[in-house]
């Protein structure tokens, strides 16, 4: 997620009316061979969307022309929805929720949350208002808001939809004990790596298939008087991503489920082994824009900012993560396809990694009007909206890939649904929140203390394990 709460994008962006401090962690999974192969023969690809206007039908019920879904009347019924989104996140979810209120006549207000979203919506609930619907950004979360008793069942409408428009592992990721729980309305593809093209074109460095290329690409950057990298890493949760792209491609899928569900010790040696390649990118001083402490004061959407602005002499050649990314490159100048792209993260085993998360919209207050919406949300009606603005994509396999406004998106989010059932969650947000989501603690604040001192592979090994047992152990 972004930032140093979770709040996602960047310090450029409007903050919301509640004020957050840290920002907010876009969503994410692993696809297989075959996946990644679409992506990376996919990215280079172009083209365009398009949408047309519709209107209401004769029946004056909640079904346009053009739409898949019929919604009921709400009558100026209100409702709350809680998301971390900040920013053009925000702007761009709240034209959603605008369609929703135009098709049914309900009143829906957004309320910007904080990370952890848990202790946020625990906030809520003890006072008695809790929000009617509520985005999580990790399954981890959703089991909490169960044990807790705080959320609601999938209704049928909902159920109908999501069986029509999701492939049965998205379904799966919003369950909990077998029963529907969540709708998961963004994802995102976090195996990217992101290139300034004038940058590698001066140094004659070729977009990289594996680790080793990668780090041939690094130095001829770096000996062409550019710092390689931008690290993000005052929000831990990008250190969290760098770590489970390379230990899933090094470790393997199975020992990647094993770490998520703790049932290995992250002391295992396969842990060892992938903080040590790490360490190759992350204990080169000069290697990351303005060095471990210049990286530790960087959030995520400055790290892609100072990546694109400055020409052929920006503070850094390239930047790694998700899809999402392209929100804040479009605070530069630098044009997506042209003078910002993307290769796909490196295989640093035998296959690259395609690690995805998501973003799952929850019942609080069970309502006609809040399974009306979550069952929006499932709609193809829903994610196309979204779809066409930019910076987004959805798990929805009935979203017409024509409604991305740009080739990368669209041919990232044809890779994402090609995945089909074959693929991993990010493994933090798998996690307890006390471990995988929070500022300042757990795994966030464990990488950020090795990115600080990467000669430290035991001791960051034995902290991860310590914070990992505690948090597993009391399921927070």
């Amino acid at each position: 997620m972004h930032s140093t709460l979770r709040t996602r994008k960047s310090p450029n962006h409007p903050t919301p009316t509640t004020p957050t401090t840290l920002t907010s962690r876009p969503a994410r999974r692993a696809a297989t061979t075959v996946a990644a192969a679409v992506i990376a023969g996919a990215l280079a690809l172009a083209g365009c969307g398009g949408g047309s206007k519709s209107d209401k039908d004769k029946s004056g019920g909640g079904k346009e022309s053009g739409t898949t879904l019929t919604l009921p009347r709400l009558n100026g019924q209100s409702l709350e929805v809680a998301a971390v989104w900040t920013g053009t996140e925000q702007a761009n979810f709240k034209k959603v929720l605008a369609e929703f209120e135009k098709r049914t006549g309900a009143k829906v207000t957004f309320v910007p949350a904080q990370d952890p979203i848990v202790n946020f919506l625990g906030s809520k609930i003890a006072g008695g208002q809790p929000p009617d619907v509520a985005l999580l950004p990790q399954p981890g979360a959703i089991k909490q808001a169960v044990d807790k008793k705080w959320a609601k069942p999938l209704g049928p409408e909902a159920l109908a939809e999501l069986g029509k428009n999701y492939s049965g592992a998205w379904q799966d990721i919003g369950k909990v004990d077998g029963k529907q729980y969540g709708v998961y309305y963004k994802a995102a593809n976090k195996s990217l790596i992101w290139y300034n093209a004038k940058v590698l074109e001066n140094a004659g460095a070729k977009e990289p298939k594996t680790w080793q290329e990668l780090m041939t690409a690094a130095r001829a950057v770096y000996d062409s008087g550019v710092t390689p990298f931008s690290v993000g890493g005052a929000d831990g949760w990008t250190l969290t991503d760098w770590f489970e792209n390379v230990y899933l491609s090094q470790a393997g899928p199975d020992k990647y489920d094993q770490l998520a569900q703790h049932k290995i010790k992250w002391t295992d040696p396969s842990v060892k082994e992938a903080l040590t390649t790490l360490a190759q990118i992350w204990g080169k001083k000069d290697y990351i824009a303005g060095g471990a402490d210049g990286a530790l004061q960087t959030e995520f959407p400055a790290s892609v900012t100072q990546t694109f602005t400055g020409g052929d002499q920006p503070k850094a050649g390239m930047v790694f993560e998700g899809d999402f990314a392209q929100v804040d490159i479009g605070d530069t100048k630098a044009k997506i396809g042209t003078d910002a792209k993307v290769f796909p993260f490196p295989a640093v085993g035998s296959h690259p990694p395609v690690v995805t998360g998501g973003d799952a919209a929850v019942v609080f207050k069970d309502s006609k009007a809040a399974q009306a919406l979550v069952t929006f949300l499932a709609s193809p009606d829903a994610a196309s909206i979204q779809a066409k603005l930019g910076g987004y994509l959805s798990p929805n396999k009935s979203v017409d890939l024509s409604a991305y406004p740009n080739a990368v998106q669209r041919k990232m989010a044809q890779a994402l649904i090609a995945a089909g059932d074959d693929f991993r969650f990010d493994m933090s947000d798998q996690a307890p929140q006390a471990f995988g989501g929070t500022p300042g603690k757990g795994e966030w604040k464990d990488l950020q203390d090795f990115l600080k001192n990467p000669k430290d592979v035991a001791g960051t090994q034995a902290k991860l394990e310590k914070d990992a047992a505690a948090a597993y152990g009391s399921g927070s």
